[in-house]
């Protein structure tokens, strides 16, 4: 079954159109994950947060993914990395449109 990883972190930049010239790399790279269906990418630079929401084939390749990115991360120099995962409610999700694939 299908999980949700939602993953934020304090974040100083940068932000909008030099984070994506920056992170082209990073971005291609994260397709090449074991499991991973598809990720969206989330910022706010009013927050000084960065993260995403990530869809995984199941819990196991979620948990891989959550715990190489937090080492890649805190090798970053990203302390604190807050990674949750979800079950999906999907026929809900279905009504709202959501994308599960």
């Amino acid at each position: 079954m299908a999980k949700l990883l939602q993953v934020d972190f304090d974040f100083n930049g940068p932000f909008g159109e030099e984070m994506a010239t920056a992170l082209v790399g990073l971005a291609e790279s994260i397709n090449q994950e074991p499991g991973m269906i598809w990720k969206i990418w989330t910022e706010s630079a009013q927050d000084k947060l960065g993260g995403g929401i990530y869809l995984f084939e199941d819990e196991a390749t979620a948990q891989a993914y959550l715990a190489m990115h937090s080492a890649r991360l805190q090798q970053m120099g990203v302390n604190d990395v807050r990674g949750v995962i979800f079950d999906i409610n999907e026929p809900l999700t279905s009504i709202n449109k959501g994308p599960m694939a």
